[in-house]
């Protein structure tokens, strides 16, 4: 097993404890790494390095923090299918997946931002000849970036990037399930591509490194992706030192496809909701998971989506031939195996799917769940209104348009919605209706990082993505001048 460490002012550390635990794979369920048990020693640590980098990383040039991020996005692209691998099995997803999606887009993150940062602009409002008044744009200083086992490097990239780019330090958090992207990302880093103290990286569980962040008094700042209930925690723990939050929570994502959904569209249609249901084993918070279908196209839809998702292959996540790999954690399959119970108990009919699967070979100790399609449940119980995070969608009809959207909108959730029409005029009217902050229509996870990301209601606080993040990430200051007349002037 390899023992990986802590990431302060420019050298991979051990945790000041001196402990540490294992990191299961989840393909197998045996030891992988082990992991710092790190506290609020290390945080406190990384902090004081962060604050020391801090005045000198804020006062270089915009472009010299852009040349440094694109050298991190160099890297990555160079050791990609290293990263791609160690994602894999660090978090039980295909190494296909990993090695076209997740990885490239760290590497695009990076260089989004780089770019970004080039071209960001303040403003100034001219008073006549009274006033000029300009917005000065500062960064906070040490961000403290928390983020979730789903998409480790994805999302671990989506929070520092923006943040180093606007000229902060950052102390990150990467998840205790999946620290193997982010300990190879400090390995990276620490040939020289950031200055030492710049990008500080503490591993170690939620309730001792993760509160030690967001209750941190050197952290004016914290950026979160990860469940509601953690969410809730830290703004807690930040609410007596008004830090400024980007929360980004829950889901559970309505996909509305109507009748008039036929031809090539339909196919299309299929095959994204398909994916949109189990990529990545249903563990993307965008994933769709209620299914309502206008009821003249609901049998055929059944049908077909069913046969679709029972072709899936679940396999070991190294093989090329796999669609699926592995759930996360041994918690997180018997959490998904209870959902799916609390199902049948609920008056639920498993379609396909629905039990836990043993993988031959190398793979018979791991942990991977089935497709599962679910129907004949009430809109209002706990399986369609509680967030799952695996493989498991539920398929309903409905037989008008104010039903449909009453139904996406009836959980606590905001954070995403599909929809599938080729009435351009219902495209908008219910794309405005829909209390969710990202509507995709007839289409899914096309993403352009220019564009605000975040959710509605118990999804998400703020905005990512863009000109946003670069907001969040400074502080806005306005100064006034005077504008003084000649003298003799009329």
């Amino acid at each position: 097993m390899e023992q990986i460490s802590n990431y302060i002012n420019g050298k991979l550390v051990p945790p000041i404890s001196g402990k540490y635990f294992e990191n299961p794979e989840p393909a197998t369920g045996k030891p992988l790494s082990l992991v710092p048990d790190s506290d609020e020693r290390d945080v406190d640590q990384a902090v004081q390095a962060a604050r020391s980098a801090f005045e000198h990383w804020s006062a270089l040039s915009i472009e010299h923090r852009s040349q440094a991020l694109m050298r991190v996005a160099d890297l990555i692209e160079r050791n990609l299918n290293e990263l791609a691998e160690l994602e894999s099995a660090d978090n039980g997803k295909t190494v296909a997946l990993a090695r076209d999606l997740d990885i490239p887009r760290a590497v695009a993150n990076f260089r989004f931002f780089a770019s970004s940062i080039v071209a960001f602009h303040s403003e100034s409002h001219a008073a006549g000849d009274r006033s000029l008044n300009y917005t000065l744009r500062r960064p906070l200083g040490v961000v403290g970036a928390i983020s979730p086992w789903n998409l480790p490097l994805y999302l671990f990239t989506w929070k520092i990037a923006p943040a180093l780019a606007a000229g902060n330090c950052v102390v990150a958090k990467p998840s205790e399930l999946t620290p193997m992207t982010a300990y190879r990302l400090a390995a990276l880093c620490s040939e020289g591509a950031l200055p030492p103290g710049v990008l500080n990286i503490i591993h170690g569980y939620g309730q001792k490194v993760g509160r030690a962040i967001s209750g941190h008094p050197g952290i004016p700042a914290i950026t979160f992706t990860g469940g509601t209930r953690t969410g809730r925690d830290i703004a807690e723990r930040a609410a007596p030192h008004f830090k400024k939050l980007s929360l980004e929570m829950g889901g559970k994502n309505p996909v509305l496809i109507f009748a008039d959904c036929a031809g090539d569209l339909y196919e299309e249609m299929l095959r994204t909701t398909v994916r949109s249901s189990f990529t990545n084993q249903g563990e993307i918070c965008l994933c769709g998971s209620r299914i309502l279908v206008e009821r003249p196209l609901y049998e055929r839809f059944r049908r077909d989506f069913v046969e679709a998702a029972s072709a899936l292959r679940v396999g070991d996540p190294a093989a090329a031939n796999s669609d699926l790999g592995a759930i996360n954690s041994k918690a997180h399959l018997e959490k998904i195996l209870s959902y799916i119970d609390l199902a049948r108990q609920e008056g639920g009919t498993i379609l396909c799917g629905g039990q836990q699967l043993t993988v031959p070979g190398r793979c018979s100790t791991g942990w991977f769940v089935g497709p599962t399609v679910i129907e004949g449940l009430h809109a209002d119980c706990r399986t369609n209104r509680e967030e799952i995070f695996g493989p498991v969608v539920t398929i309903a009809p409905f037989d008008s348009e104010d039903e449909a959207v009453g139904v996406a909108n009836g959980t606590e959730y905001g954070l995403a919605s599909v929809l599938w029409t080729t009435d351009l005029r219902r495209a908008h009217r219910v794309a405005a209706r829909l209390e969710s902050g990202i509507v995709w229509v007839n289409c899914w996870m096309v993403r352009d990082l220019r564009t605000p990301f975040g959710g509605m209601k118990n999804s998400g606080l703020g905005r990512e993505g863009g000109y946003e993040a670069l907001r969040f990430f400074t502080e806005a200051k306005n100064v006034c001048v005077k504008i003084e007349k000649e003298v003799g002037s009329q």
